[in-house]
């Protein structure tokens, strides 16, 4: 069994509010959801521009755990509104 993670740290654009964020992130989330991994908003909630989004996902294999990793961080990337400023990966294997 492997699990996986994404932390995606995000700049977002033209956000005055911290309702604006939410209007902004929670679309997204639902989004990431939609393929199998659980997302949230795991940092920065007190900043309006800023967000630190988390995935997580387990697989039995660590080639689909890269595809849906894969995925997840091409979707969040394709977003107009916001830019991405870094991405971290952490796979998980039996042996840790």
């Amino acid at each position: 069994m492997f699990v996986g993670s994404l932390e995606f740290d995000i700049l977002l654009g033209d956000v005055h509010s911290l309702k604006e964020k939410r209007s902004v992130i929670r679309p997204v989330l639902a989004e990431l959801k939609k393929f199998g991994v659980s997302a949230a908003e795991g940092g920065d909630h007190d900043l309006h521009r800023r967000s630190l989004l988390g995935v997580a996902v387990v697989a039995p294999a660590v080639d689909h755990l890269t595809e849906v990793l894969d995925t997840c961080e091409r979707r969040v990337a394709a977003h107009p509104e916001f830019e991405l400023l870094a991405v971290r990966r952490r796979i998980f294997g039996p042996e840790d």
